[in-house]
């Protein structure tokens, strides 16, 4: 018997088909990372999930060369895969697309869907690239979260209409909290700013109404992670 015959040694696979599909979901998987590094726009980026995303691409398409056609073999990883815990919480809901997007690509690689495997990765890359560039669904005001603190004796309800209605074009009261043992009153609002340029100006009046005690404003939180 031939020792070099990988033929007989893996059964339904050649060596020229392991290659293929390893190589294949390596090629695809990175650049499918290179699309997630291009597009995105947020704080949580780092360059492990990235490394995640391609590693998890070529396993995938290792599990199914290992599947192939048979149920037991299949439910058997199944079995095995059930003891693994994540632990890490996914930041983005993006991250969990990007997830299934390699996941897919390292199906269609490890099943001998070539072709498949290279036609989807570009034109859902593409289609990534493309709601990004033009940055579809994306609402045209962004909420600012105001924290303010001011003496329990300073009437909070009606306190700030007059720089609401001059630097903000929506305001709403979300919650009022007791401080500091009772001695003061933190208000929180959710606030569309009329103009960001106009941001120090809008905090410098409310620091002269609130008796020039704290105040935070959280900026774009609707795409920054906190």
């Amino acid at each position: 018997m031939d020792i070099f015959n990988f033929q007989d040694l893996t059964g339904e696979f050649s060596i020229l088909d392991i290659t293929i599909a390893i190589s294949l979901s390596f090629v695809l998987s990175a650049f499918i990372g290179w699309i997630y590094k291009t597009t995105h726009r947020s704080t949580s980026y780092t360059q492990s999930f990235v490394f995640t995303l391609v590693l998890n691409g070529m396993v995938v398409a290792l599990v199914m060369m290992i599947v192939g056609s048979n149920i037991a073999r299949a439910f058997s990883l199944v079995g095995a895969l059930s003891i693994i815990r994540f632990r890490n919480a996914v930041k983005e809901t993006r991250d969990v697309g990007f997830i299934f997007f390699t996941m897919a690509i390292g199906m269609a690689t490890g099943t001998k869907f070539y072709l498949l495997a290279i036609i989807a990765a570009v034109v859902i890359s593409l289609i990534i690239l493309m709601m990004t560039r033009f940055n579809w669904y994306a609402r045209e005001m962004v909420s600012q979260i105001l924290r303010v603190q001011l003496p329990n004796n300073l009437p909070f309800d009606t306190l700030f209409d007059q720089a609401f209605l001059k630097y903000t074009d929506s305001s709403e009261l979300i919650s009022v909290d007791s401080v500091q043992n009772g001695m003061l009153t933190e208000v929180t609002y959710s606030l569309g700013l009329k103009k960001a340029n106009q941001m120090q100006e809008f905090l410098t009046e409310i620091k002269k109404l609130n008796g020039n005690n704290k105040v935070t404003l959280t900026a774009g939180y609707n795409s920054t992670d906190l």
